[in-house]
Protein backbone atom coordinates (compact mmCIF):
# COMPACT_ATOMS: atom_id res chain seq x y z
CA UNK A 1 0.00 0.00 0.00
CA UNK A 2 1.21 3.28 -1.29
CA UNK A 3 0.27 6.62 -0.13
CA UNK A 4 0.96 9.43 -2.57
CA UNK A 5 0.70 13.37 -0.40
CA UNK A 6 0.26 16.56 -2.41
CA UNK A 7 3.69 18.35 -3.39
CA UNK A 8 3.90 21.30 -0.72
CA UNK A 9 6.13 23.97 -2.49
CA UNK A 10 8.39 25.66 -0.03
CA UNK A 11 8.41 28.98 0.58
CA UNK A 12 11.68 29.43 -0.89
CA UNK A 13 10.11 27.98 -4.29
CA UNK A 14 6.72 29.91 -3.97
CA UNK A 15 9.35 33.03 -3.15
CA UNK A 16 11.63 32.61 -6.15
CA UNK A 17 8.91 31.85 -8.53
CA UNK A 18 6.78 35.15 -7.65
CA UNK A 19 9.37 37.16 -8.37
CA UNK A 20 10.05 35.12 -11.43
CA UNK A 21 6.78 35.93 -12.47
CA UNK A 22 7.54 39.72 -12.16
CA UNK A 23 9.81 39.78 -14.32
CA UNK A 24 9.35 40.49 -18.05
CA UNK A 25 11.44 38.41 -21.05
CA UNK A 26 11.43 39.76 -24.63
CA UNK A 27 11.93 36.79 -26.80
CA UNK A 28 12.70 37.73 -30.31
CA UNK A 29 13.22 34.86 -32.97
CA UNK A 30 12.64 34.49 -36.19
CA UNK A 31 11.64 30.43 -35.90
CA UNK A 32 8.08 29.82 -34.78
CA UNK A 33 9.25 26.27 -33.46
CA UNK A 34 11.92 27.40 -31.52
CA UNK A 35 10.11 30.94 -30.69
CA UNK A 36 6.98 29.00 -28.83
CA UNK A 37 9.13 26.20 -27.43
CA UNK A 38 11.57 28.59 -26.19
CA UNK A 39 8.01 30.75 -24.57
CA UNK A 40 6.79 27.56 -23.41
CA UNK A 41 9.36 26.81 -21.32
CA UNK A 42 10.40 30.59 -19.97
CA UNK A 43 6.14 30.68 -19.07
CA UNK A 44 6.10 27.58 -17.16
CA UNK A 45 9.29 28.55 -15.37
CA UNK A 46 6.86 31.57 -14.15
CA UNK A 47 8.45 34.56 -16.19
CA UNK A 48 6.47 36.62 -18.25
CA UNK A 49 7.02 36.52 -22.03
CA UNK A 50 6.75 39.04 -24.89
CA UNK A 51 6.98 37.61 -28.07
CA UNK A 52 8.64 38.81 -31.24
CA UNK A 53 9.07 37.64 -34.51
CA UNK A 54 11.96 40.36 -35.93
CA UNK A 55 13.54 43.72 -34.66
CA UNK A 56 10.58 45.45 -35.93
CA UNK A 57 8.32 43.65 -33.84
CA UNK A 58 10.43 43.39 -30.60
CA UNK A 59 10.84 47.59 -30.64
CA UNK A 60 7.35 47.99 -31.16
CA UNK A 61 7.02 45.51 -28.33
CA UNK A 62 9.33 46.89 -26.40
CA UNK A 63 7.83 50.65 -26.62
CA UNK A 64 4.57 49.34 -25.62
CA UNK A 65 4.94 46.52 -23.07
CA UNK A 66 5.68 46.44 -19.85
CA UNK A 67 9.25 47.10 -18.07
CA UNK A 68 11.09 44.36 -19.78
CA UNK A 69 14.17 42.82 -17.93
CA UNK A 70 16.05 40.59 -20.42
CA UNK A 71 16.22 40.76 -24.11
CA UNK A 72 16.54 37.20 -25.32
CA UNK A 73 17.26 37.49 -29.34
CA UNK A 74 18.24 35.42 -31.95
CA UNK A 75 21.23 37.00 -33.91
CA UNK A 76 20.14 36.61 -37.05
CA UNK A 77 16.96 37.50 -37.50
CA UNK A 78 14.78 39.04 -41.04
CA UNK A 79 16.39 43.08 -41.09
CA UNK A 80 18.36 44.55 -38.09
CA UNK A 81 20.17 41.11 -36.60
CA UNK A 82 19.81 40.49 -32.82
CA UNK A 83 23.42 42.25 -31.77
CA UNK A 84 22.15 45.46 -33.37
CA UNK A 85 18.51 45.87 -31.96
CA UNK A 86 20.34 44.76 -28.39
CA UNK A 87 22.55 47.80 -29.15
CA UNK A 88 19.24 49.88 -29.77
CA UNK A 89 17.17 49.03 -26.86
CA UNK A 90 20.73 49.40 -24.48
CA UNK A 91 20.42 52.90 -25.41
CA UNK A 92 16.83 53.12 -23.87
CA UNK A 93 17.57 50.94 -21.09
CA UNK A 94 20.94 50.60 -20.07
CA UNK A 95 19.84 48.19 -17.42
CA UNK A 96 19.08 45.42 -19.89
CA UNK A 97 20.42 42.16 -19.48
CA UNK A 98 20.83 40.63 -23.05
CA UNK A 99 21.10 36.93 -23.86
CA UNK A 100 22.72 36.16 -27.40
CA UNK A 101 21.35 32.82 -29.30
CA UNK A 102 22.34 31.58 -32.33
CA UNK A 103 23.35 28.65 -34.51
CA UNK A 104 26.59 30.38 -35.02
CA UNK A 105 29.98 29.80 -33.58
CA UNK A 106 30.27 33.15 -30.90
CA UNK A 107 33.94 33.44 -32.86
CA UNK A 108 31.39 33.98 -36.22
CA UNK A 109 29.48 37.14 -34.81
CA UNK A 110 30.82 40.29 -36.39
CA UNK A 111 32.77 42.35 -33.31
CA UNK A 112 31.16 45.77 -34.52
CA UNK A 113 27.50 44.01 -34.24
CA UNK A 114 28.21 43.36 -30.92
CA UNK A 115 26.15 45.06 -28.13
CA UNK A 116 28.61 47.25 -25.69
CA UNK A 117 27.56 45.10 -22.72
CA UNK A 118 28.79 41.41 -21.19
CA UNK A 119 25.67 39.68 -23.07
CA UNK A 120 25.31 35.99 -22.74
CA UNK A 121 25.98 33.59 -25.73
CA UNK A 122 23.79 30.50 -25.92
CA UNK A 123 24.42 28.19 -29.00
CA UNK A 124 21.51 26.61 -30.96
CA UNK A 125 20.36 23.91 -30.20
CA UNK A 126 20.39 24.50 -26.66
CA UNK A 127 18.71 22.18 -23.76
CA UNK A 128 15.95 23.74 -21.06
CA UNK A 129 19.29 23.30 -18.52
CA UNK A 130 21.51 25.77 -20.94
CA UNK A 131 18.48 28.41 -21.50
CA UNK A 132 17.57 28.45 -17.72
CA UNK A 133 20.98 28.79 -16.90
CA UNK A 134 21.72 31.53 -19.21
CA UNK A 135 18.70 33.39 -18.15
CA UNK A 136 19.68 32.96 -14.62
CA UNK A 137 23.35 34.04 -15.18
CA UNK A 138 21.91 36.94 -17.13
CA UNK A 139 19.34 37.99 -14.35
CA UNK A 140 21.25 38.26 -11.40
CA UNK A 141 24.25 40.10 -12.94
CA UNK A 142 24.22 43.45 -11.45
CA UNK A 143 25.83 45.25 -14.25
CA UNK A 144 26.87 44.90 -17.84
CA UNK A 145 31.07 45.33 -16.70
CA UNK A 146 30.87 42.01 -14.90
CA UNK A 147 31.35 38.65 -17.17
CA UNK A 148 28.44 36.02 -16.14
CA UNK A 149 28.28 32.31 -16.80
CA UNK A 150 27.65 30.37 -18.84
CA UNK A 151 29.74 32.32 -21.77
CA UNK A 152 29.92 35.90 -21.77
CA UNK A 153 30.37 37.64 -25.31
CA UNK A 154 34.02 39.36 -25.21
CA UNK A 155 34.43 42.23 -27.48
Amino acid sequence: MSCVLPLQETQAAHTLRGSRASTTILLVEDEEFVREVTCEVLEFEGFSVLKARSAVEALRAFHLGANVQLLLTDVVLPGRNGCRLARDLLSLDPGLKVVLISGYPENEIPRGDLPDCEAIYLSKPFSVESLMQAVRSALQSRDHTKSPDPAPLSS
